[in-house]
Formats: C-alpha cells, structure tokens, sequence
C-alpha cells in the first residue's frame, strides 16, 4: 500500500463505509444500531449528508459564468436580500441557519438573481465557518462578474451555541464583506446597508 500523499486529499470513502460510521456512532451513543427503529437510520443519514453538503459537488464560479451585457446602461446597485440557507458549522456539525444579503454594483455585465441564491447555497452546503463563507460569496462574484463593488451580510443563528456549550437561544451572528465600492465610498455603503435594514 502506497503512503498517503499529503498534496493530495484521501480518496473518498464508499457509501458502505459510511453507512457502517454510522452505525459505530450509534453504537458509541449507547444504543443498539440493529434494533427495528435504527435499522434504517444509517442509510438515511448519508441521504441526509448528500444533501448538507451538496455544495462540495458544486461549482461556484461555472454558476456565475453565465452574464449578461444588455443592461440598457443600469448601473446602479444589484441586491437580493434574505437569501435563506442552512449550512454546517465544521467544528461540531450542527446546524447554522440564517439568510444572506448579496449584493454587486455592476460594470459591464449582470448575472441572473438565481444564480446569487446558487452561490449562497453552494458555499452553504459545506463544512463552514461563517467568516469564511461570507468572504467566499464576495470573493466569487467579484472575481466572475468584476464588478465595481460587491457586498455581502449573512445573519445567522448557530446551534453549537444554543443546544451546546453556552446554551444561548435567540442570539445571531453577522459577518460582512464589502468590496470596490462598498468598501471605499460611503455612500455606497450606506445606501446597501439602508436597503438591507442595517443603516
């Protein structure tokens, strides 16, 4: 058997050997994964997991790539706001759930409103971190579209605060990321920030 090469990641597991983990952690909780209601259960959570992290499979930039040039010269800002999503936190894998704000000041080109939804979802569907995840959104459009400016809000809730550790109901987290010209001019900003209801 050839050593791992570190420069590359592990082949992926069979779904045989992840429906087996499964059963171990079953097994590890207490309970007895061959009992008539666990029976199942093993092969509904990889479903389950194919569909958390969905994003793993997607692309985000072959999302974006699709634009369009007929703007009749609108140049002013682009916003789809609550954007909902659920998401993972890859430090307990436990739910985050919350909604985006994404928003781009266009240059030349415009992207079709699904398609911001779709980059939300497919860095949500991932092992995240929110910080990350609200700088890979921005990051994608700007680098795709090459707007003037690109802003991105999330909101969220995380559940390894409210049903783990601190126990903290009701508390949301609010990362941002302002590019171009929601960086730079105030204005801009603002007006973003005013639309999304945080001025």
């Amino acid at each position: 058997m050839s050593p791992h090469n570190p420069d590359q990641p592990p082949a992926r597991p069979t779904r045989e050997q992840a429906e087996d983990a499964v059963r171990l952690l079953i097994r590890w909780t207490g309970d007895d994964p061959s009992r008539e209601g666990l029976l199942g259960t093993p092969d509904r959570v990889v479903r389950s997991y194919e569909e958390f992290y969905a994003g793993y499979s997607q692309d985000p930039v072959a999302i974006l790539r699709t634009t369009f040039e007929e703007t009749e010269g609108y140049d002013e800002v682009v916003l789809l706001k609550d954007i909902s999503f659920h998401s993972h936190c890859e430090h307990h894998m436990v739910p985050i759930t919350g909604r985006a704000h994404v928003a781009y000041l266009p240059d030349k080109r415009v992207v079709g409103i699904s398609k911001l939804a779709r980059v939300v979802e497919a860095y949500a569907k991932r092992l995240q971190i929110q910080e990350k995840m609200t700088a890979q959104i921005a990051n994608a459009i700007n680098d795709v579209l090459h707007p003037k400016g690109v802003a991105v809000v999330v909101e969220a809730e995380h559940q390894c605060m409210t049903t783990r550790g601190i126990h903290k109901s009701g508390v949301s987290m609010v990362t941002s990321t302002m590019l171009g010209a929601f960086r730079d001019d105030h204005a801009t900003r603002r007006e973003f920030l005013t639309l999304i209801g945080k001025a």
